[in-house]
């Protein structure tokens, strides 16, 4: 890759890969339950910047991993992101009506769904990893998987989550918040560049060791780039007085076509 213009023709047909990986991956939703897989679908297709996957492949590339078990990889994690948003914004959590501009799965179907679509997109998302047939060694698929539930769990994003619900109201220092983050946000990061690179059996090696310390700095500066937009876009809020915007689009979100019929 060579140049912005170059960037964004590889990155754009990465962004197809995954996204029509993830078509084939998400069961359809004329499959029973077939509300509960139309939820899944609506939670992952779509929508989403696809951070995740670009560094899958491009780690992926550095270390010439299998494109096939590069692209389970990246489809495995982005199926933990996406569960990871459907439960964040459930009332228990975050209490948010839209996601990526439009009403979050809770509100499209209900909370019980919504439940239900993170706990399947997290099973599918280790069936991924642990599929046959992905061209790698076995020992490289069991580190795949190893890495991947570390990630999620405790030790990584839900832990984060965990440090986040605990902070509400309390003013963490630089260490604390670089914690905070490192789980939340940069495990499921270095998860994707970690494994992707185990697709080549670098597990280990001085190659991941290096991939890992790049992933690990990523995953706190696109913490920082997303809190400050995030700042900036309140504050625009706020001097535009878009509060009864936003009300009348949360009232449409309650109301999607078709989103409240049982199959």
């Amino acid at each position: 890759m060579t140049g912005g213009d170059s960037f964004a023709a590889w990155s754009d047909a990465v962004r197809t890969r995954v996204e029509a990986a993830l078509e084939r991956a998400l069961p359809s939703p004329d499959v029973a339950p077939c509300r509960l897989h139309a939820a899944m679908r609506y939670a992952v297709l779509g929508g989403g910047k696809r951070v995740r996957p670009l560094l899958a492949f491009a780690a992926g590339e550095a270390v010439a991993s299998p494109p096939a078990a590069v692209e389970a990889v990246a489809c495995a994690v982005e199926l933990i992101h996406a569960y990871s948003l459907v439960h964040d914004d459930l009332p228990c959590m975050d209490d948010d009506d839209l996601r990526r501009g439009k009403p979050t799965v809770h509100v499209a179907y209900d909370e019980a769904t919504a439940m239900l679509v993170g706990d399947s997109l997290q099973s599918l998302a280790f069936a991924l990893a642990a599929a046959p047939g992905l061209g790698i060694a076995p020992a490289d698929q069991v580190a795949i998987v190893h890495q991947l539930a570390l990630a999620s769990g405790s030790r990584g994003m839900a832990g984060g989550q965990a440090i986040d619900l605990d902070s509400v109201g309390v003013e963490l220092s630089v260490p604390q918040l670089e914690n905070m983050h490192i789980h939340k946000t940069g495990a499921l990061i270095r998860a994707a560049v970690s494994m992707a690179a185990a697709c080549a059996g670098e597990t280990g090696s001085p190659a991941a060791a290096a991939l890992d310390r790049y992933a690990m700095a990523v995953g706190l500066a696109y913490q920082v780039v997303d809190d400050r937009s995030q700042h900036r876009g309140a504050r625009q809020d706020r001097r535009q007085g878009s509060g009864g915007q936003q009300a009348d689009l949360r009232q449409h979100a309650r109301h999607p076509p078709g989103a409240r019929s049982r199959h």
